[in-house]
Parts: structure tokens; C-alpha cells; sequence
């Protein structure tokens, strides 16, 4: 091989950051999937309200609309507690479902059934915003631990900061666009129709919210691990410690 053939410097440097680009667009993917719940805590999100909807447009029956929805979230919890899976995504539909269940069932109006989840939304979205313009982005909030790097962007990570700052404006601008289509429905039209639109608006703006985390995350610095460096810390106390215990050492075995 001549040197001609040989990659240079720059060109290995190339290969590295193109790498490093990759990986870290990976661990961004990873994280995201694993923070929001990937394509099971989707359908689990779905699944309660479209059977409630779809068996009140067949027989208008609110009571059977709501013990169905109910009982497929609870089935949900327990396949996810039978294989030892993550069952926070799962326990977070059931507490909404039954929210919306107990509000329906007090009312006698199955409209009720969606509308503690669409106060949720709202507020959400307020939160996402409200935080971000106090400075601890929301989105900051939920994915610093996921990455490992918990508060470490807010003082030392400015670049990180700022993409999380993003993430949470399009997350708030988005839910609150969402509930801009919602509330007016919720007063205006019957249930079936608020029901349908509800679950066909379950999945696109949580993906585009979700994709657009992305973007911004992965043309951000990369996380500050602050386990690790707790870690190497504690490594290095513990080896300072042995070698002062080793130095200490040292006078006793001269004098023997």
C-alpha cells in the first residue's frame, strides 16, 4: 500500500465523527422508543378508546362502552405484569381510562368519558411551554434521566439545553393545537364524532411531537453521563485511598 492509499488524519477523523453522528443518532432513537413507549405503549394508548367508541356507535350503550374499555386496560396492565415488562405506559392508560369511566358514569353523558383525557392534554401542553419559558424545559425533564445525564444540561450543556427548549415548544404548540380541534368538538358534536376524531388524533401528533424531539435532539451536543463520572469519582477516591493507605504503610515495614 503506498501512502497514497493510506487514509489520512483527516480522513479517519471524518470516519470518526460520521461514526460518532451515527451513534449517537441511534442512542437518541433508542431513548426516545424506550421514554415514550415504542409501537406497544402506542396501540395501548389507542386500543381503550377505540373500543369504547366503536361499541357506542353500534348500541349506544355507555355502561357496557366503558366496562369494555376498562376491562381491556386492565388486561393490558396484566399481560405487561405476567411478562415482567415496563408497565408504566400501561398503568398510565388505565388511570385515564378510569378517570374518564367514573366521569361518564357520574354524568350520564358518554362525551364525559373523553374529557378528563382531553384536560390532561391541555394541561400538558401548558406545561410544556410554561416550563420552557421558565427555563427547565419539560421534555429536558422526562429524557435527562433516560440519557443519563439527569439536570447536567441545564448548567453545563447549553447546546442540549437549547434542542430540549425546542422539543418542548413543538410538544406544547402541538397538544395545544390538538385541543384547539378537541374542545370545540366536545361541545359541538355527538359522541361518536368526538370519539373518532379523538383516536384518529391519538397517534399523528405524538409521532410528528416524537420526530421532531429527534431532529433537534440529534443535531444537539451529546449527553453528559453524570453516572459515569460518579462512577470514575468514586474509582478515583477509592485508588487515592489505597495509596495513601499503601504510603502509610510504607515507615511500619522499614522499621520491621
Amino acid at each position: 500500500m503506498t501512502s497514497l492509499d493510506k487514509p489520512t488524519t483527516t480522513d479517519q477523523d471524518a470516519t470518526d465523527a460520521t461514526q460518532g453522528a451515527h451513534d449517537s443518532k441511534a442512542v437518541t432513537e433508542a431513548a426516545l422508543f424506550d421514554a415514550f413507549g415504542g409501537v406497544r405503549g402506542m396501540v395501548e394508548t389507542v386500543l381503550p378508546g377505540l373500543l369504547f367508541v366503536t361499541i357506542y356507535t353500534i348500541n349506544k350503550d355507555l355502561h357496557l362502552s366503558a366496562i369494555a374499555a376498562l376491562g381491556v386496560s386492565l388486561l393490558l396492565v396484566a399481560v405487561r405484569l405476567i411478562r415482567r415488562d415496563t408497565v408504566k405506559h400501561a398503568f398510565s392508560g388505565v388511570f385515564g381510562v378510569a378517570f374518564g369511566v367514573v366521569f361518564a358514569m357520574m354524568t350520564g353523558n358518554a362525551k364525559d368519558f373523553y374529557l378528563p383525557g382531553m384536560l390532561y392534554t391541555l394541561g400538558l401542553g401548558v406545561a410544556y411551554i410554561a416550563t420552557t419559558l421558565a427555563g427547565v424545559p419539560l421534555i429536558g425533564l422526562i429524557l435527562g434521566p433516560v440519557f443519563k445525564e439527569n439536570l447536567s444540561w441545564r448548567t453545563r450543556n447549553p447546546g442540549r439545553k437549547k434542542a430540549y427548549a425546542k422539543a418542548s415548544y413543538a410538544w406544547g404548540l402541538i397538544l395545544l393545537a390538538k385541543c384547539a380541534i378537541l374542545f370545540p368538538l366536545y361541545w359541538w358534536a355527538d359522541t361518536t364524532q368526538l370519539g373518532w376524531v379523538l383516536v384518529t388524533l391519538k397517534i399523528p401528533p405524538f409521532l410528528l411531537a416524537v420526530y421532531l424531539t429527534w431532529v433537534f435532539l440529534a443535531k444537539a451536543p451529546p449527553p453528559i453521563d453524570v453516572f459515569a463520572e460518579m462512577e470514575a469519582e468514586e474509582r478515583a477516591e477509592k485508588e487515592r485511598k489505597a495509596a495513601a493507605a499503601a504510603q502509610a504503610a510504607q515507615p511500619h515495614r522499614r522499621e520491621a
